[in-house]
């Protein structure tokens, strides 16, 4: 069943990577991933953009193909859904934090992205968002456990794959209004 995992998870990385996370812990029953980028844009145009999730999110990774069928509601209790065809949906994440402290702001979704969410782990990933001196710094966790039995630390590397893809494509996005 491993091999399934690794090889369904290695299906997704489709595009290259524009930055690299760390891979900061992984044991066989949890991984820790973390990024960080300054962005050249305000830290209320990045707050913006996170919610704006079908613009920036790569279609490459979603469910039907087709990342404008994506949307986030950026509340507690907010969906980070997808839906397509006649009744087709599927939700990769509910909001759980949404706030700001401090000026810095904080998005906290309950997510267990892809086919991990098959897997029955708790997942959970953060943006925040902080003012810097070259415009917003912004950083991503993501922190995964559950069986020892799944080897979460052999898929690890390729979750950081595809979520320094999307990481990237929202950087680009906050600074230009393009992912590209």
């Amino acid at each position: 069943m491993r091999l399934a995992i690794i090889a369904a998870l290695a299906a997704l990385v489709l595009a290259p990577l524009s930055a690299r996370a760390e891979v900061v812990s992984a044991s066989p029953s949890a991984f820790l991933i973390q990024a960080e980028a300054d962005v050249a844009t305000t830290p209320d145009q990045a707050w913006r953009a996170i919610g704006r999730i079908e613009r920036w999110w790569s279609g490459a990774h979603t469910y039907s193909g087709d990342a404008s069928r994506l949307s986030l509601d950026v509340r507690a209790g907010g969906c980070w859904c997808e839906r397509w065809g006649r009744g087709q949906s599927v939700e990769h994440g509910r909001v759980v934090l949404g706030m700001e402290r401090e000026g810095v702001r904080t998005l906290r979704v309950a997510a267990a992205l892809g086919p991990l969410q098959e897997m029955s782990v708790n997942a959970v990933l953060t943006f925040t968002i902080a003012p810097h001196a070259s415009g917003a710094r912004m950083t991503m966790t993501y922190r995964v456990s559950g069986d020892a039995n799944l080897g979460l630390d052999q898929i690890a590397p390729v979750v950081d794959t595809v979520l320094m893809e999307q990481f990237g494509r929202l950087n680009r996005y906050s600074a230009s209004g393009s992912p590209e």
